[in-house]
């Protein structure tokens, strides 16, 4: 089978289209004909080694995915051969085929495409989880997303207006604006446009109830700055590269509460709530993920180029048909 191969950590263009044997199939496995992959920011960290989770080269990049199951082991009841489904990984996804715990593996709903599977799971899952669990959203609050061109920042958007909020986008470019605009934002920040403290405090005069912030760098204390009183901030990921040091006489003296996301830190009850609404927002067509990008697998180097220069908007795809 066809797959990107990892020999030796680097920048996206050291990765290399190869030949390489199909996956076996273990017991509790699936084997999944992968028809798109998603790129995520953290694929470009594992090639560089940055990552919190090592892997030894070499191996197949891609965490997101979603295709048809081909075969199943004999202890496998939790999906047959034919369905369609999505899954999540740290590297693998990025071959015509992957090898997969089959309890790990998601049904996909009859009215979703491969690519829209593909390009909803990491990023929609960690924005609303991060906006129902962790800064605890409610209608009517006023939600600051930073990063809000990109996979989950687009994401934390579109799902904070289906939750009833009145949304700031925060992004680089007009275009990415533009864009955030079309999913319900309704105040717009260029950060390049001025100094983001003085933009951030015209566009909320009052304060923002929640800030999501999957950025860093210099972008964050400008926001915490623009939470009102007793306001959340939450960080979830570092894409700038940059992990900003936040002054702590601010959260004391405008009683912020400064939260992170991840997920083994959510309580289980409320984890499945926030699935079944998520599913739900998918399969009645609520929330779709924008794809702003489509690649063929021998492309996947650009592909990956065009996530780690933050120049994506959206969700950027590998379809495994091209």
């Amino acid at each position: 089978m066809r797959a990107i191969v990892c020999h030796a950590y680097g920048p996206p263009e050291s990765v290399r289209l190869e030949e390489v044997p199909a996956p076996g199939l273990a017991p509790g496995q699936a084997r999944v004909r992968v028809a798109a992959a998603a790129v995520n920011f953290p694929d470009v960290l594992v090639l560089a080694n940055e990552y919190q989770v090592k892997v030894p080269a070499p191996f197949v990049p891609g965490s997101e995915y979603a295709g048809v199951v081909t075969a199943v082991a004999a202890d496998v009841t939790a999906v047959a051969v034919g369905d369609r489904v999505t899954g999540t990984g740290i590297v693998g996804a990025f071959a015509e085929e992957v090898a997969v715990p089959a309890t790990g593996l998601t049904a996909i709903p009859a009215d979703v495409g491969f690519q829209d599977a593909a390009a909803f799971g990491v990023a929609h899952r960690t924005a609303y989880h991060t906006l129902r669990s962790v800064a605890r959203l409610e209608a009517g609050q006023r939600l600051l997303v930073l990063g809000a061109g990109g996979g989950v920042g687009l994401a934390a958007v579109q799902l904070g207006v289906a939750l009833g909020a009145e949304v700031t986008a925060v992004a680089s470019s007009d275009d990415k604006l533009a864009v955030a605009q079309r999913y319900g934002a309704k105040t717009l920040v260029n950060y390049r446009s001025g100094d983001l403290r003085t933009l951030l405090k015209q566009a909320l005069p009052e304060g923002a109830h929640a800030v999501v912030d999957p950025v860093g760098g210099d972008l964050s204390e400008p926001a915490l700055r623009a939470l009102r009183r007793g306001g959340r901030f939450v960080t979830i990921g570092f894409a700038s590269g940059a992990i900003p040091r936040i002054p702590l006489n601010l959260v004391l003296v405008k009683g912020i509460q400064v939260l992170g996301f991840q997920f083994q830190d959510l309580d289980r009850d409320e984890f499945r709530r926030n699935e079944a609404e998520l599913r739900e927002l998918l399969a009645t067509g609520a929330v779709r993920p924008h794809i702003g990008a489509v690649y063929p697998l021998a492309e996947t180097a650009a592909a990956l180029r065009e996530v780690a220069d933050g120049k994506a908007i959206g969700k950027v795809l590998i379809d495994l048909a091209r």
